[in-house]
């Protein structure tokens, strides 16, 4: 049986690099951060480790909303295709940063891409 993308990338280990990393990229973006005024960072950390783990084949500890749900709120303040463009780019450089091969970034960036849809309420 072949590996999951969550083993090839590295595991638990890895997702929280990642995550922490990505955030730090997400909040010091301008055109973005606006999205996370008030919200806990610490269980939104937590949340997305959650999620990227599940949705990289993980074990399934995702306890969130659907993605529709969780960002309808959001969609309402403007949230549209250039803000999810900018939080792939930022996925993009966290995985770069991290050294994880083009195959498997390839991969991660298409499962977060398969979300935009229910992301952007559409």
């Amino acid at each position: 049986m072949s590996k999951t993308l969550y083993e090839r990338i590295g595991g638990e280990p890895a997702v929280s690099a990642a995550v922490e990393i990505f955030y730090r990229k997400v909040l010091n973006d301008y055109r973005i951060n606006r999205f996370f005024d008030n919200v806990d960072m610490d269980k939104q950390i937590d949340k997305q480790k959650a999620f990227f783990t599940m949705a990289f084949g993980g074990p399934n500890n995702y306890t969130g909303a659907d993605m529709r749900k969780a960002h309808a709120h959001l969609v309402e303040i403007g949230l549209d295709d250039s803000h999810f463009d900018a939080v792939m780019e930022h996925l993009g450089a966290t995985l770069v940063e991290l050294e994880v091969p083009d195959t498997l970034i390839a991969e991660a960036a298409a499962i977060a891409e398969s979300a935009r849809k229910d992301v952007l309420g559409k």
